[in-house]
Formats: structure tokens, sequence, C-alpha cells
């Protein structure tokens, strides 16, 4: 392949490459969905062939372009106009948080940890997970929140009350996940497992293994959620 074929073969690959990514719809990266990333993927890597490898003729690399364009179009109308065709290329949204409780089978169905929904929730101005009424885990791997009702609209500054002088942290800190107590954030508080299973038990609650998660929350409070999914 001499240099004047790699131009024209760099050129065409550009030229239909971009037109097809045009004509087969635009969206953002964040909105983009597993299938959506499997066509670009190979969009890019017919181009790719197009472009460096001789045995590929230009013809029919074109045509491979065309072709995979189609079907992706293709299944994006199926995808619109059939609701079962959605479920198969997409998925269902998974609900992470009901009624305020944790659902640890669907963290480990999306294979999200405690951590991962935390940074989450943070991305969405929620910094402790007793504010979270509902969570729900979408499709194009973006989290919705809906907070509990104390605390979607007023603040202490709306209602005109002085913020509290008394025992409080300035982020809610995690104390136990899935189980786990976890140490470092209970040295920083200078509190240690005799302390935490003292809280613990004033909850109800017997052992540090019966909890999936517990946090520390901004005016002091604990926040248990314990390891049921169950909800009657």
């Amino acid at each position: 392949m001499d240099l004047l074929e790699l131009i024209l073969r760099i050129a065409i690959g550009f030229i239909v490459l971009f037109s097809m990514a045009r004509w087969s719809g635009r969206k953002e990266i964040s909105q983009m969905t597993f299938f959506n990333l499997v066509s670009a993927i190979a969009f890019g890597s017919i181009a790719a062939a197009l472009v460096v490898n001789p045995s590929v003729s230009i013809l029919n690399g074109i045509i491979a372009l065309l072709g995979w364009a189609a079907f992706t179009v293709l299944t994006d109308q199926i995808h619109i106009k059939s609701k079962n065709a959605r479920k198969l290329l997409m998925g269902d949204p998974v609900i992470v948080i009901k009624k305020g409780k944790i659902m640890e089978n669907a963290l480990r169905q999306t294979r999200l940890d405690t951590d991962s929904l935390q940074a989450m929730l943070r991305e969405k101005s929620i910094f402790s997970m007793s504010d979270v009424d509902y969570a729900i885990f979408e499709t194009d791997g973006k989290l919705s929140v809906m907070k509990k009702e104390s605390k979607q609209t007023v603040t202490k500054s709306d209602m005109n009350i002085a913020m509290s002088s008394g025992n409080f942290v300035p982020l809610s800190t995690e104390l136990v996940s899935d189980g786990v107590a976890n140490v470092q954030n209970l040295n920083k508080m200078n509190k240690d497992h005799n302390w935490l299973n003292e809280q613990l038990q004033q909850a109800g609650v017997q052992s540090v293994d019966d909890v999936f998660y517990a946090e520390v929350q901004t005016d002091g409070k604990l926040y248990i959620d314990k390891r049921d999914d169950v909800l009657h």
C-alpha cells in the first residue's frame, strides 16, 4: 500500500465514519447505552481496518461501515417502537434504595458497592443515605434519587432555625459497610468497637454482623440499615 492509497483510505474512512455517526443519531457519552457503546467500538474497528489493513478493499470497508450503520439505525427503531425490545437491549432500571432501605441484592445485581453508591449520591448533593427515600439505578448508569419529604425543600435557613452547637460532624461518616466496622473512621472520631456496639444495641441491633450499612450523620445521630431487603 503506497502513500497515496493510505491518504485516500484515511480520507474515505474519516468521511464515511463521520457521516454514519451523524446519520445513526447523536448522543452524549454519558447517555450511551451498552448497545450504543458496542456500536461505537465496532464503527471505530471497521474504520481502522479500512485505513491500515491493505487486505481490506476500500469498497468492502465502505460496505461494512454502511451495513453496520444501517443495522444500528434499524435496531434503534425497533428499540423505540417495542417495549420488549427495549428491555432486551437495555434491561430495566433497578431500585437500590427503597423507602429508605438499601437493597443489598439490588446492589449485587448492579455490581455497585456502598462506596460507589455514596459517590453517586454526592453527585446529587446528598451526603447522607438517611436523606434518601428512593434511589433508582438507571439503564444508562445514572442514579435517580427522590429525597424523603422532610429533606426535599425546606432547610434550616429557610425555617430560620439556628444551627445547633452540639455534637455534629461536617459530613456523614461511614461506620459499618456490609457487616464490617470501619476502624479508620472510628479512630478519626476517637471511638472504638465498644462504643459502636453500644450504639447498635441501643438501636435494637445485637451485632455488627447484622448491619449492612451504618453511618454517623451530620447531627451526630446514627443511621443504620440492617441486612434485610424484605419490606412489608
